[in-house]
């Protein structure tokens, strides 16, 4: 699938863009700060509806304005549909397909696939263990947007259950009446959360054999890249093993939040559940975090989302549904050998855009249209241009 056209109202630095945009390789360049990472956040987030910058929609409205809008018009083989989204900070968004009439966001899912690296997915490797459930729970709603709310039910029911052991700690009593609505509590959270570990076990299920071959193939290393999920909730499956159903882990999950009430009430807040995990990344026998270098730290994390990338082209086997493979200023962190690989190992996309502060940084191979991005006194601005290759761009962009 691609993008032919991606349309931003009032979406960070722009106050309106339009970019028309092609099948195969799309390079977006322009210094640091001009507003290149915004129109690629746009298009993950009219596919996912997530940014990989910020947690909150609020920072994606441009400065003064109440709403932002992002559109998009979607090719897949010989059909064609528009997506609209509308992003409103402290209310419901918004998606209107085709032109339709507006409808809760969630029913743009699916529609559009992307899979996004920016440097910021360093943080995979070694941030808070919360970013990588949150790319685990990404990955699986791309796969099936019908899960999309099974995180969000988790979530809104831990919150409940928070609330209750930390008033009730606070209260310095616990009373029949606490004890009878934690054990409602337990129900409903051990029910949701059997939803969000059944399905980040299905996509670990799936990553273990294309992280080992995208790592290998971008660090030409012996090393191999390897994983295991760390779970408080004693697991009979993993990546390796047959997964248990959903309700199986129901019933493990219930188990474990009923059988640690007692330290629960002593601090306050929930201790078991699919909030506490974590992926546990390896290479050979030694953890990544901590102990992998620089070049294999970056490996890695690229690696991750080529994976992420392998595991969606292999749900769907149409040559149209590929995902827009999404390269946010990658190349000038990575030296001449894996620029080289990961360009080829990008090459099979129908649709890759690329942003870099410098045209010089974008491999031969990677030749497509030039867009020429620019920071103005009313804001961001794109200029289109025709140039493929890094030396035509380089000669645009010249005084």
């Amino acid at each position: 699938m691609f993008l032919s056209h991606l349309s931003l109202t009032q979406y960070r630095s722009y106050q309106q863009a339009d970019v028309s945009l092609v099948p195969g390789p799309n390079v977006l360049v322009g210094s640091n700060g001009v507003g290149k990472t915004n129109i690629v956040e746009a298009v993950g987030y009219l596919a996912t509806q997530v940014s990989h910058r910020v947690s909150t929609d609020s920072p994606l409205v441009h400065f003064g304005a109440s709403q932002a809008i992002i559109r998009g018009r979607i090719h897949r083989g010989d059909r064609a549909m528009s997506l609209e989204l509308e992003i409103n900070p402290g209310k419901s968004n918004r998606a209107a397909v085709n032109r339709g009439a507006p409808q809760r966001a969630r029913e743009g899912l699916g529609l559009l696939r992307s899979v996004l690296f920016a440097p910021e997915d360093l943080a995979l490797i070694n941030g808070d263990p919360s970013i990588r459930r949150r790319f685990l729970d990404d990955l699986v709603v791309q796969l099936r947007p019908a899960l999309g709310d099974a995180r969000s039910d988790y979530d809104r029911v831990l919150k409940q259950r928070n609330a209750l052991l930390k008033n009730a700690k606070h209260s310095g009593r616990w009373t029949e009446e606490h004890g009878h609505t934690l054990g409602v509590w337990d129900e409903h959270l051990a029910r949701a959360g059997a939803r969000v570990l059944n399905g980040r076990l299905h996509v670990l299920k799936m990553l273990a054999h294309p992280l080992t071959e995208s790592y290998t193939a971008l660090a030409e290393s012996v090393k191999t890249a390897g994983f295991s999920y760390e779970s408080t909730v004693p697991l009979a499956g993993g990546q390796h093993q047959e997964i248990p159903d959903e309700q199986a882990l129901h019933e493990a999950l219930l188990a474990e939040l009923e059988s640690r009430h007692r330290q629960e009430r002593d601090r306050g807040v929930t201790l078991a559940g699919p909030h506490r995990d974590d992926l546990a990344l390896t290479l050979g026998p030694a953890p990544v975090k901590g102990f992998a270098s620089h070049g294999e730290t970056w490996s890695m994390a690229l690696a991750l989302k080529l994976a992420s990338y392998r595991i969606l082209v292999a749900d769907d086997p149409d040559p149209h549904a590929r995902p827009v493979l999404i390269l946010d200023d990658v190349f000038a962190e990575l030296d001449a050998g894996r620029r080289s690989r990961l360009a080829e190992l990008a090459s099979d996309a129908e649709q890759l855009l690329v942003t870099a502060a410098v045209a010089a940084d974008i491999p031969d191979e990677l030749a497509g249209p030039r867009i020429s991005v620019t920071l103005e006194d009313d804001g961001s601005v794109v200029h289109q241009t025709e140039s493929t290759g890094p030396a035509a761009a380089e000669t645009e962009d010249s005084p």
